[in-house]
């Protein structure tokens, strides 16, 4: 009897959880996207599902059932063009509006109040481990098809353009655009934009100089070793020739 209503306190428990999370997703959707009208459409958004299988899957994978929490993310992607990592982070008042082809790696972190549109990123470079994907502070809004890649930091308050590409970290209080990411308004101040596209700088030329550098300096240093060799080898000469 006693298992019984243990049983019976988990699932209301549960039951509880599932409401107010759906009554905070309401106030979230209702906040952010005009195109709602009854309350009843929120369990039709594709963030909605995401965010509830993501929520599930997040607790399997922090209790270290790898398998069974991957599996629940690759069937919501697959459902909903919605690809959460189960170990990424997010906040409370997360909110991905149409959502197709979004994409949040393992260690992202996702602060409070963010906004995600269809075809963002937030990845990997590829090429390093541990702390790999992006940091994003708090009241933020990523347009659609951006891509924030790497261990980098967005902060608190920030919007990042539509299809740009941000790499490196941005304070708190920007505004992004372009590729790569440039800060165009920062703490509501205009931030000036060098529009040259004729002299820009050419990757391989730099290449080509830094390697010059490098071929006169290591000329130069082979340079001063033969003088120090030859000094030496005058210098042991002489002493033998003395003794």
């Amino acid at each position: 009897m006693e298992n019984v209503r243990q049983i019976s306190r988990i699932n209301k428990g549960a039951v509880m959880k599932y409401i107010d999370f759906v009554k905070q997703q309401i106030a979230v959707i209702k906040e952010r996207d005009p195109a709602i009208k009854t309350n009843r459409e929120v369990f039709l958004y594709p963030s909605f599902k995401a965010m509830l299988r993501y929520r599930k899957a997040h607790k399997l994978y922090l209790e270290g059932k790898y398998y069974k929490a991957r599996k629940i993310s690759q069937k919501t992607a697959r459902q909903t063009g919605i690809e959460i990592h189960p170990g990424a982070q997010i906040g409370e008042g997360f909110f991905i509006d149409h959502g197709h082809g979004v994409v949040i790696g393992e260690t992202a972190i996702v602060g409070n109040n963010v906004t995600l549109y269809q075809g963002v990123t937030l990845g990997g470079t590829g090429k390093e481990q541990g702390k790999r994907h992006p940091t994003v502070g708090n009241n933020v809004m990523i347009g659609a098809g951006a891509k924030v890649l790497g261990s980098v930091y967005i902060g608190n308050n920030c919007k990042i353009g539509a299809g740009s590409v941000v790499l490196s970290d941005v304070p708190d209080n920007a505004t992004v655009v372009g590729v790569p990411g440039r800060i165009v308004v920062l703490n509501d101040k205009r931030v000036d934009i060098d529009l040259d596209q004729v002299h820009l700088p050419d990757p391989v030329q730099c290449d080509i100089d830094e390697l010059k550098g490098e071929n006169i300096f290591l000329k130069d240093r082979v340079e001063t070793l033969e003088a120090e060799l030859s000094r030496l080898e005058c210098v042991n000469n002489t002493s033998k020739k003395n003794s």
